[in-house]
C-alpha cells in the first residue's frame, strides 16, 4: 500500500513538471526549428543522464536491455518531442491539449499489453470519462484546428504511451532515472548528429524566451520529469498513475494565471473537479 501510494505522489511531481512542456515547445519553436530543438534538447538532457551515472557509477544494463531502451528513446526522446514539436507550427499549445487528455487511454493500453496488467472493468470508465472532461474542455476554449496538427498529435500520443509503459517495465527493475539516462545515452549518437546538421544559420535573432524554452524542456521534460514519472508508474501500476495526466492541462493552466496573470474560468474549476473524482475513481479500480 506505500509503495503504491509513494508511486502516486511521485506521479504527479512528473505530471506537474510535464505540464510546462508543450507550452515551453510552442515558444521554443519560434527561435529553433522542430528537429533541432527535438534533438538539441536530448543531447543537453543525454550529457546530463551521462553524468549521473557516471558519478553514481550505475552498471550498464544487460544487453536483453538495449532492445527496449531503444523503444523508450524512440518514444519519448525522440517520437513525441518532435511529433509535438511539428504539430504545433499548425495549432496552439492548448488545442494540443485535446490530445493530452487521450495520453492516459494510450499509456493504459501499453500497460496492458507491454506490461501485462489487468485494470477492472470500471476502470476503463472512469479513464474513458476523464478523457472525454478533458478534451471536450480544451475543445470549447480552442479556436485553432488543422488535420495535419491533429494527426502528428494522435502519432504523438500513441507512440508516448509506448514509451511510457516500456520505461515503466524497465524502471521496476532498473530503477526510473536510470532508465531514462540509458534511454536518453542509446540515443545520443543520432540526436547529436541531427543537432550537428541542424544548427540555426543565425544565433543573433533567437530570442531569450526560445532560449529558455529550450533550457525548460531539456532539463526538467526530457530528465527530471522522467525521474519522477518512471518511478511513480512503476511503485503504482501504468494504468493507474497514468491517469495522473489527465490533470496536467488544468496543471498548465493553473500556471498560466499564477505566472502570467491570465483569468480562471468557473469552467476550469468544474472540469477540474470532474476530471480528479475521474482519477480517484481510476485509482480505485487500477
Amino acid at each position: 500500500m506505500q509503495h503504491a501510494t509513494d508511486g502516486w505522489g511521485s506521479g504527479l511531481l512528473g505530471v506537474i513538471i510535464f505540464s510546462g512542456s508543450l507550452p515551453a515547445t510552442r515558444v521554443a519553436i519560434g527561435g529553433f526549428s522542430p528537429l533541432f530543438l527535438t534533438s538539441a534538447r536530448a543531447v543537453i538532457a543525454a550529457l546530463l543522464g551521462a553524468a549521473l551515472l557516471a558519478l553514481l557509477r550505475q552498471k550498464r544494463p544487460a544487453r536483453s536491455d538495449l532492445l527496449p531502451l531503444a523503444v523508450v528513446a524512440l518514444g519519448v526522446v525522440v517520437g513525441f518531442p518532435l511529433l509535438t514539436a511539428l504539430a504545433l507550427q499548425h495549432i496552439t499549445s492548448a488545442h494540443s491539449m485535446v490530445f493530452i487528455g487521450l495520453l492516459p487511454l494510450s499509456t493504459a493500453l501499453f500497460g496492458v499489453i507491454r506490461g501485462g496488467e489487468r485494470p477492472k472493468p470500471a476502470f476503463w470508465l472512469f479513464s474513458v470519462a476523464g478523457a472525454c472532461a478533458v478534451a471536450g474542455f480544451a475543445l470549447a476554449g480552442s479556436t485553432s484546428a488543422s488535420l495535419v496538427g491533429d494527426l502528428l498529435m494522435v502519432a504523438a500520443i500513441l507512440v508516448c504511451g509506448l514509451g511510457y509503459a516500456e520505461g515503466a517495465r524497465l524502471s521496476r527493475r532498473l530503477g526510473g532515472w536510470q532508465v531514462i539516462s540509458w534511454a536518453l545515452v542509446v540515443a545520443l549518437p543520432v540526436m547529436a548528429a541531427i543537432a550537428g546538421a541542424t544548427l540555426p544559420q543565425a544565433w543573433s535573432g533567437i530570442g531569450a524566451p526560445a532560449w529558455l524554452g529550450l533550457a525548460y524542456v531539456s532539463v526538467f521534460s526530457m530528465l527530471i520529469g522522467f525521474i519522477f514519472w518512471y518511478r511513480g508508474l512503476a511503485l503504482g501500476g501504468i494504468a493507474g498513475v497514468g491517469q495522473l495526466q489527465l490533470l496536467q492541462p488544468f496543471f498548465g493552466l493553473a500556471l498560466a494565471a499564477l505566472l502570467l496573470g491570465e483569468p480562471v474560468a468557473w469552467t476550469m474549476v468544474a472540469a477540474a473537479a470532474g476530471v480528479v473524482l475521474c482519477v480517484a475513481g481510476s485509482r480505485r479500480f487500477a
